[in-house]
């Protein structure tokens, strides 16, 4: 069995999840102004010059502050309430194509991202994918999240995670594909044997020049429900035809 596994924030979708779900936060009394703009500007940032480790921790414990006391259902319930129309106009025309051609090849196709399951589960459904691998809060026995966190889905915790899941369910990581655009998941993208970089930050476009790992630029985001199969644009089709050629080599060789 083969699998892809693929990042979300920058990857499948044009910016961060958490970010683009930001002013429903606010206008629920969840999020304060002040959080809210300082995030959008954090946004800006690592869109230009990328996040590394050290910047995440730091992202991750603010965010963990923030959230101490919501109430788990209301955040499921926003998140169900307002994904279609926040988060899925984000979604990179080209990921998914890659998600179908992979669904195709009788691949499964896991979103793995630092991103609360509360977000990146919801949206694995929407795409019609095997399933997802994400950050995980801890629950009070009053259902309020604690501000700790249980799992935090980031650099070599994908990647043990990614083992984990493969061991369960016979994949073989060495057959299998990861899509990222951050130097924090280089463990991830190291534990499979085809790894491309998708819009990647400058670390990570040098590593993947070092490792001779197949850069790939997602521009076009799209609407799921409103795209059209039919009227792939040229370059869009350049691309896949790209990845599909390792791909069909590689279910070759499988053979």
């Amino acid at each position: 069995m083969r699998a892809a596994f693929f990042d979300l924030d920058k990857t499948v979708i044009a910016k961060s999840s958490l970010v683009a779900l930001g002013p429903e936060f606010h206008a629920r009394g969840l999020l304060r102004r002040r959080t809210l703009v300082r995030a959008v500007f954090s946004q800006m940032f690592f869109m230009r010059f990328g996040a590394n480790e050290e910047k995440l921790t730091k992202i991750r414990e603010s965010a963990l502050k923030v959230t101490r006391g919501w109430d788990h259902l209301e955040v499921k319930k926003l998140v169900a309430e307002t994904i279609n129309d926040v988060i899925e106009p984000l979604i990179y025309d080209e990921a998914l194509e890659l998600i179908d051609h992979h669904l195709a090849q009788g691949d499964e196709v896991w979103l793995v991202s630092m991103a609360p399951a509360e977000i990146v589960e919801p949206f694995a459904d929407l795409l019609g994918i095997t399933g997802a691998i994400s950050s995980r809060a801890k629950i009070d026995d009053e259902g309020k999240f604690t501000g700790e966190m249980e799992f935090f889905a980031q650099g070599e915790n994908k990647a043990l995670a990614i083992r984990e899941l493969a061991a369960g369910r016979a994949i073989d990581l060495a057959q299998s594909y990861a899509y990222s655009d951050s130097e924090t998941d280089i463990p991830m993208l190291s534990s499979v044997g085809h790894a491309f970089a998708v819009n990647p930050d400058r670390q990570l476009a040098k590593i993947a020049h070092e490792n001779e790992w197949p850069l790939l630029s997602f521009t076009h985001p799209v609407r799921a429900h409103d795209r059209k199969k039919s009227h792939t644009p040229f370059l869009l089709s350049a691309v896949i035809i790209g990845v599909a050629a390792v791909l069909g080599g590689s279910h070759q060789r499988r053979r």
